[in-house]
């Protein structure tokens, strides 16, 4: 029987669908963090213009 050549080819699968998977992850966690900052980002713009002043320190 031939039994090197299944699992060879199933592991590449497995191994791919794991990189695959984790590329997605990260790229999800990096969109979720790049809202998160547009967000501070704006709430500290509103906050500026509210306070009428334009301090340089932030």
């Amino acid at each position: 029987m031939t039994r090197g050549t299944i699992p060879d080819k199933w592991s590449m699968r497995v191994l791919w669908l794991c990189a695959i998977g984790s590329a997605v992850g990260l790229y999800m966690v990096a969109v979720e963090r790049q809202m998160q900052n547009r967000e501070k980002m704006m709430a500290e713009m509103g906050s500026l213009e509210s306070s009428g002043g334009s301090s340089e320190d932030v």
